[in-house]
């Protein structure tokens, strides 16, 4: 017997089937349209998401590498995406343009918002980075203490491991590449606490009223 199933032409289902109103998806052996997969979507089918993510992700991870430059933003973009196709997909309209163009338009928006996050770790890292140096003297300058105190504390709150990256970041000066070999860790695992850390030592220096 043959292992695959016997092909049935398009348009070729029978009244009975027809009558007993079997659902409007394709045949089994022809792949899913994108309409098809966002209707499984909207009514919850998750296996409709993973198709969706398989179709689209080579093209969401070229145009956030593209412009982003580093392949575990890219992929933190990516994931960002399809989380957005996942929570957004009732709000899609077919009428306004397919599928693509749709989450072309999430991957515009989210690539949008990881250059305005690295913009602002760029500016903390700046920031950190002058109020860190241990030698500085505060001569003359009597809040550089107080921001070397609150940067310390900032840092005391971190969890274990970003802490860890931010202090030989900042106080010994190695590179992220420099990290991962004095720890042992992956570098993307070392990008991630760097960047996470850097996030929280962010927020927790905004919510000071002397910062």
């Amino acid at each position: 017997m043959s292992p695959h199933p016997t092909a049935v032409a398009p348009g070729s289902a029978t009244a009975a089937d027809r009558s007993a109103g079997a659902p409007a998806w394709p045949a089994a052996e022809e792949p899913r349209t994108d309409a098809h997969l966002m209707r499984g979507l909207a009514a919850g089918d998750e296996t409709c998401l993973v198709a969706l993510h398989r179709r689209w992700s080579p093209l969401v991870y070229a145009l956030a590498w593209r412009t982003l430059g580093d392949a575990a933003e890219a992929e933190d973009v990516a994931q960002q995406v399809f989380l957005g196709v996942w929570r957004g997909c009732a709000g899609y309209r077919p009428e306004r343009g397919p599928v693509a163009g749709w989450i072309v338009g999430i991957t515009r928006r989210k690539i949008a918002d990881a250059l305005s996050a690295r913009t602002r770790r760029g500016e903390l890292v700046a920031a950190a980075g002058a109020a860190l140096p241990a030698e500085e003297s505060a001569t003359g300058r009597p809040e550089a203490a107080v921001d070397r105190v609150l940067v310390r504390q900032a840092l005391a709150g971190l969890p274990a491991a970003q802490r860890h990256v931010l202090r030989l970041a900042y106080y010994e000066d190695l590179t992220q590449t420099q990290i991962a070999e004095r720890t042992g860790w992956p570098l993307g695992t070392v990008k991630s606490h760097a960047r996470r850390g850097l996030r929280r030592l962010r927020g927790a220096l905004e919510a000071h009223p002397y910062t």
